[in-house]
């Protein structure tokens, strides 16, 4: 019954495709008509709630797809391609994104793990790499209703918006993908921390040997635990993070060099062959060929 509202609520507010703030940090709502292929994108810590449709997403080369039945859950920044395959004005994409503040997360996962046998702690489920999938709880619902039910009141948002946002997150980290999100935002993540400082740094020179370093391991050590994390090499995700964020960016608008200097790259010739290389065309081309989407990432 709550999904139900809460696939009626986006629905009153969005009748066509698009994406909208609730008022809520962080939170916002998306319905999309079109069938769109998988497009470069990156997603930032989030999670994404579908209650009606189905959303794609490419990790990779690994291709996962949900709908209303699971939620995905990524809690670092990750170079993926994502899309709507299935979307149209009969069957419409719809839900709701949220992103997660580190902060308030790193907070909580510390209190649950002080908690100790009060949390499950997941240890029989396999490791996730970079991004999880949860069945809808009864607690992950009423939570996510419960926070959306604050949207267009300043007063309520000011005063409860904090605390219905931090209880929809002790619902994810107590959900499904718990275990992987708390192991995430866990205080000793060396490999969350260096995801978030290439994330934030794409127009730097980024080395393994500094990011081994500040992590506090072996390059060897280093690489092997960052594959495990997100499937990639470190050389592999900063590459693909680089491309994606160009590519995102000149389908919104900027030029191949601008795009180019944006993430790091001084040769623009380089930037188009490692370009053409992961995606098949050209920066142009790429520019040319994209269609307007409802892009979360």
């Amino acid at each position: 019954m709550c999904k139900q509202q809460i696939k009626h609520f986006i629905e009153s507010r969005l009748c066509q495709g698009g994406l909208i703030e609730t008022g809520i940090p962080g939170v916002r709502l998306f319905r999309a008509t079109t069938a769109v292929p998988c497009a470069p994108a990156v997603y930032e810590p989030s999670v994404i709630a579908i209650v009606s449709g189905t959303k794609e997403a490419v990790l990779d080369g690994a291709r996962y797809e949900y709908d209303h039945s699971r939620y995905m859950c990524c809690p670092t920044s990750m170079p993926v391609k994502a899309g709507t395959p299935t979307a149209s004005p009969e069957n419409p994409l719809c839900g709701v994104y949220i992103a997660l503040d580190p902060r308030m997360m790193t907070e909580l996962a510390m209190e649950m793990e002080n908690a100790g046998g009060a949390i499950r702690s997941g240890k029989q489920a396999p490791l996730s790499q970079g991004i999880r999938f949860a069945q809808w709880d009864a607690a992950f619902t009423d939570a996510l209703l419960r926070l959306l039910q604050l949207r267009g009141n300043e007063t309520d948002i000011a005063v409860l918006g904090e605390a219905r946002l931090r209880e929809l997150y002790y619902a994810i980290l107590k959900g499904e993908a718990g275990y992987f999100a708390r192991q995430a935002f866990s205080v000793g993540n060396a490999i969350a921390r260096s995801i978030a400082h290439v994330s934030s740094n794409l127009d730097a020179p980024i080395s393994i040997d500094e990011m081994a370093t500040r992590a506090g391991m072996s390059r060897a050590a280093f690489h092997r635990k960052f594959k495990q994390a997100t499937t990639m090499s470190p050389i592999q995700f900063v590459k693909s993070m680089r491309l994606n964020t160009a590519a995102m960016r000149i389908a919104g608008g900027i030029t191949v060099n601008e795009a180019a200097m944006d993430v790091g790259y001084v040769s623009p010739s380089q930037f188009s062959r490692e370009f053409k290389r992961m995606y098949g065309q050209s920066p142009r081309q790429w520019r040319d060929t994209q269609q307007p989407a409802v892009r979360m990432a």
